[in-house]
């Protein structure tokens, strides 16, 4: 079963690529993403984003999960950041063109330059928020809470800072900051399906902290045992 999940899943990678590769599939692919931009969004996080949470489980279990793991809460909120996604590149987007256009930053007609600038903004202001409210929201699934009232406060105290800052946030910086800059430089039609690409290593990334969280509690409980003993 783990073989045939991995099949299927590098199968749905692959075709996503070869409707990306093939002029056909790419012109139509563009005709869809401009006439339905917000519901594009959505549906190209969900099962990309959908993906690379699976793959996060993966990194942690080191084998696929599918039960239990209430997967179509999952792809709901994939579905929602799909959707702010949408709105959030062509927001930072057209803002750094004004602050160019007004003499604010320096680099104007620069195409490089004026890409690093959006990534730069989107990385300080937007990239931590969004991976910590993803991070509450999965542990808001894992604890059967997404469909009630959120517990905030108890599980964002909960929540392994050191990793997130140490693994998520260095993130941002050494692999964020420039694909996130070479995506600015794509024609804003593709932006969004490289950013849902971008999930499946945010999936990595994300499984990779949660793993490290793990094996330090598991440290901590041994050494505790040991010292009882």
């Amino acid at each position: 079963m783990d073989l045939l999940i991995s099949v299927i899943w590098l199968g749905l990678l692959a075709g996503v690529a070869g409707i990306l590769s093939f002029p056909g599939s790419r012109e139509a692919f563009v005709i869809i993403t401009k006439a339905h931009p917000l519901i594009m969004g959505m549906v190209k996080f969900a099962l990309l984003g959908t993906m690379g949470e699976l793959l996060g489980t993966k990194v942690v279990t080191g084998r696929w999960r599918l039960k239990g793991i209430r997967l179509h809460q999952r792809i709901i909120i994939w579905a929602f950041l799909g959707l702010v996604f949408a709105v959030i590149l062509p927001l930072f987007s057209y803002g750094i063109d004004g602050l160019l256009g007004n003499g604010l930053l320096p680099g104007r007609n620069i195409r490089l330059l004026e890409a690093f600038w959006k990534s730069f903004f989107m990385q300080l202001i937007f990239a931590f928020p969004f991976m910590v409210f993803h991070r509450i929201t999965d542990t808001l699934i894992e604890r059967n809470r997404l469909i009630s009232r959120w517990p905030l406060i108890e599980t964002f105290v909960n929540i392994d800072w050191k990793n997130m800052f140490t693994v998520v946030g260095w993130s941002i910086i050494w692999f964020w900051l420039p694909v996130q800059t070479i995506n600015y430089l794509l024609p804003p039609e593709f932006r969004v399906v490289v950013a849902a690409l971008l999930a499946v290593a945010l999936g990595f990334i994300l499984g990779l902290a949660k793993k490290l969280s793990v094996k330090q509690a598991v440290s901590v409980d041994s050494a505790a045992a040991t010292s009882a003993a």
